[in-house]
Order: C-alpha cells, then structure tokens, then sequence
C-alpha cells in the first residue's frame, strides 16, 4: 500500500511542491564533475577535507563518509608537491566530484588540471603573480573542460583592494572578484563560479547581494571562520538563509571548527528548512515549559535516537501538553501529545491508539518504521532533525 506523506514536493507526492520566498537568480550553468551548478540546478552543498591530501587512503575514507553525509563536492588541499602527486588517485576514485583548493603556487593549479579533478578554486589575492598566469590557466581549463572558483577571501584580500579601501569591505571583496573575472573573460574562458567570504555575516551578505546584481556568476555562499559548531551554526544559518531568501546562491559551505560531516548536516538542514531541498525526515518537538507533563527533552531525543537512519519524506511531532500538542500531532505524520502519565499517537490527524508514557518511544518508532515500509521507501542515511 502506497502512504502519501505530509512532506511537499517529494517524488510521488500529490502535493504541490513547496513555496519559497524567491525564485532563484538566474545564472549561467556550470558542469564540475557531473554535478550542475548554477540556477538550473539544486543548490549544492560542500565540505573540504580536513585530512592531508598525500594521505591518499584517509583522504578517500573522509571522502567516503562526507559522501555518506550527503556532500555533493569536495574540496581538498594542495599545499605542498606531495599533494598535487596525490590528486590523481583521490579524483579516479572519489565517488563524488573533487575541487583542488589552490593557494601561493601556480604549479599547482595545472598540476590539479592534469590530475582530472572536477573544478579549482584559487585564491588570487595569495598566488604569486596570478594575473599574469590567467591566460595559461584559462587555457588549460578549457581544454580540460573543468570550471575555475574564484574564492576572495576577507582575511587574503589582493593587497591593491587592501591599498584602495583600507580594509575588506563589501565592495572591496566584490571589484577583487570581478577584476579576476574579467581577466579571464579576456582569454575566453567563462566557466566561472565566485565567492567573496568573510567572517562577520553583515559584510557577506551585502558583497554577494552587490555581486549578484553585477554578474551572472554562479555564486558560493561561505561565512569564512565561522567559528565552532554552535557559534558557526548560527553566523551561517542568518547569513545564508538572508542570502536564500532572495535567491542569491548556487553552492554552500558551512565552515565550523568541527568535523567536515557536520557542516554537511548544518548546510543540508539550512536548505531543507527554505524549501530548496526535498525534507526528509523532521521532529517537530516543543521547547518544555510549566505546562509540560512530560521529560520533553528526554522524550524527544529517545525518538531522535530511534528513527536514526530513516530518510523517509516523515514528520514526526513530539509533543508534551495539551496546549499545542494536539494541533502539532494532527498536523503531522506520526505525532504524539503527551499528558497524565500517557499520550495519544496520531498518524496523518487521526488518534490510532493511546499509549502509556513508558511506551511512547517504543509505538512511535514502530509506527515511522510501517509508515516507511508502507511507503516503499527504507533506505537508510542520516535524518534532519529540528526542534520548535
């Protein structure tokens, strides 16, 4: 029996695909290793290795896991000769595309040229004599039919920007790109996608609103240093939701001092939150107050740590009073309101059963699971999960 779920916009769904707040900006399309980007394309989302590049089999094995993850390219470093040797063997056998990340030496953008890697990102403001390497290297891309990022970063501004405006600022970030641009467009080459990051969200965010309205570049959304989980979460999350909201972005990183797997679980769930990616699996659970007649936090997590793994289109509403309980698990999938020592399921706004609390978890989970297998969907993967 086929289960339509509540999640909008999901292959086999009768409903509408969801609304977002914009459409997005239109852009010219690249191709980097298979994956589309630009405004005919989902919007992507990226990570960089943390491990070293001429480490081959433990760049593979992070590669492996972010891909897991649901990142869709990655970047690895390639600061020393030993890397550039190495980007052969990780592009062949990287089962997603992979991006050189170039700085100080121009050797090594060709050297990532010859060793198949889907796209380069280079930082013009720290590559020795870059402008007049632009033609060699745009020629090289093009014959290779590989697409060039290039990244402007705040922290290694062009000294000329820094002379000229004294500091990183919106529009310092945006000439330094477009001037790079334009070299290349001199030599024919267009096959450009921009990023112009910084660490404070405010100047970010207006280079790239500057820079959406001057181009037609597909653009990489970055909050550079970002800073550790919680504190880079949120720097990321305002700057790229006021960015998406508006349709302005084609590719994202969130950059965290943590593992490269949570940016991917952060830039995944930022997408799914505006719509601009298909939402999988969501717990609606309330924040607890006075009202409350249950341990909502413990509950919540206990049901987190039990549908782990399902990726199904499947909301699930995890409620503790009666206030807003009721509503919330009526609204959703699979829900449960919470009260007295017991609390009603709910599956697609009907009350099924009622429950002892001892047995909420357990009822719930095995109603995602029939709910999934109903659905003809149990693949497994990792679920988002937001708390309201």
């Amino acid at each position: 029996m086929s289960v339509g779920l509540g999640m909008p916009g999901v292959a086999g769904s009768p409903e509408e695909a969801p609304p977002t707040l914009a459409p997005r900006r239109k852009t010219r399309q690249l191709n980097v290793g298979g994956v589309g980007v630009g405004s005919d394309f989902p919007i992507s989302v990226q990570s960089m290795c943390t491990t070293k590049t001429h480490d081959v089999n433990t760049t593979l094995q992070q590669i492996a896991e972010l891909t897991a993850s649901g990142c869709d390219m990655v970047r690895v470093a390639c600061p020393r000769q030993e890397d550039a040797d190495a980007l052969a063997e990780i592009a062949r056998h990287s089962q997603i595309p992979v991006i050189a990340d170039i700085h100080f030496q121009p050797k090594y953008i060709f050297a990532a040229i010859d060793a198949g890697c889907a796209a380069v990102r280079v930082n013009p403001g720290n590559i020795k004599e870059f402008d007049g390497r632009v033609g060699e290297v745009a020629k090289a891309a093009a014959a290779a039919g590989i697409p060039i990022r290039i990244g402007v970063n705040a922290g290694s501004l062009d000294k000329r920007m820094m002379d000229k405006y004294g500091k990183a600022t919106p529009e310092a970030l945006v000439e330094s790109a477009l001037w790079e641009a334009s070299l290349f467009e001199e030599h024919g080459f267009g096959d450009i996608k921009i990023s112009v990051k910084h660490n404070d969200p405010v100047i970010m965010v207006e280079a790239y609103r500057q820079l959406a309205a001057q181009s037609d570049y597909p653009l990489h959304l970055g909050v550079t240093e970002a800073g550790p989980a919680f504190q880079g979460t949120i720097k990321s999350a305002v700057a790229f939701g006021a960015l998406l909201a508006e349709g302005i972005g084609d590719t994202i990183r969130v950059s965290l001092s943590a593992p490269p797997a949570e940016e991917i679980k952060v830039g995944t769930q930022i997408l799914q939150s505006l719509n601009l990616r298909p939402r999988r699996l969501e717990i609606v659970s309330c924040p607890s107050c006075g009202r409350a007649q249950v341990d909502v936090y413990k509950l919540a997590d206990a049901v987190t740590a039990g549908l782990d793994g399902l990726t199904v289109p499947l909301r699930v509403a995890v409620m503790g009073c009666v206030v807003n309980g009721p509503g919330e698990a009526r609204e959703a999938d699979l829900g449960v309101a919470s009260g007295n020592g017991k609390g009603q399921i709910f599956v697609k706004g009907e009350v099924i059963k009622t429950v002892p609390e001892s047995k909420i978890v357990e009822t719930l989970i095995e109603e995602a699971l029939r709910i999934a297998e109903e659905s003809g969907d149990s693949e497994s993967g990792t679920p988002t999960v937001t708390v309201s």
